[in-house]
This record gives structure tokens, C-alpha cells and sequence, in this order.
């Protein structure tokens, strides 16, 4: 089963076919959020994201399936000049199936041509 989500949502800006102005022109506050979603259960993706912003302050979440099972989430924030500040947690334990692949390696040998 395959499912996926989006939702936007920004305030209309607008329309005006008058170029640009300098910096001293005013501008509507910064605030927008989004979200969305992927869950694909034959190919096993499963991610999803999302933020919200109202003036300085952001904040938003991300999830990913790692390759090793288990689901990784971002939550994250900034506040005005406060930086980015995350925390991350896993959900599920990682799972290392046994290979078929080589599990030794040797370097090859150099050879020697007479000059």
C-alpha cells in the first residue's frame, strides 16, 4: 500500500505588477506552516516532515526510516537568535542481517616489471 499526505499553507500575497522596491519596503510578517508524508510498504519508505513559523520562531519535525530499521526523528526549534536546537530519538533497534558479501580483505600484491 502506498499513502502519501502534503498540506501548505501561506498567507496570499499580493499581486502586483510593479517592480520591486528598496528594503525600506514593508513586508507582510514571516509566518507559513507544512506538512507531509510518505509510507511506501513495498519499497519501505517512511518519512515525513514538518514546521510552522510565526515571526523568529520555528519549529518543525522530521522522520526518516534508516536503513538499519529503525525510525529516526527530529524534533527541532528556533527561537529569535537562538540557533538551531534539536533532539533526536530512534524508535525500534537496528537490525544487521547476516551478508553474503566478503568479510576479509587483503590488499593486492604489487608486481614488478624488470626495466
Amino acid at each position: 500500500m502506498r499513502y502519501f499526505s502534503c498540506w501548505l499553507w501561506w498567507p496570499s500575497l499580493p499581486q502586483t505588477n510593479s517592480p520591486r522596491r528598496a528594503s525600506s519596503e514593508e513586508h507582510e510578517p514571516p509566518k507559513y506552516a507544512y506538512e507531509f508524508a510518505v509510507q511506501d510498504g513495498e519499497s519501505g519508505n517512511d518519512f515525513a516532515a514538518q514546521e510552522s513559523r510565526d515571526l523568529d520562531n520555528t519549529k518543525g519535525s522530521y522522520t526518516v526510516q534508516l536503513p538499519d530499521g529503525r525510525l529516526q526523528t527530529v524534533t527541532y526549534y528556533v527561537d529569535g537568535d537562538s540557533g538551531y536546537v534539536a533532539e533526536v530519538s530512534y524508535q525500534g533497534e537496528a537490525q544487521y542481517p547476516d551478508s553474503d558479501e566478503v568479510k576479509s580483505y587483503a590488499p593486492p600484491r604489487p608486481t614488478y616489471s624488470a626495466p
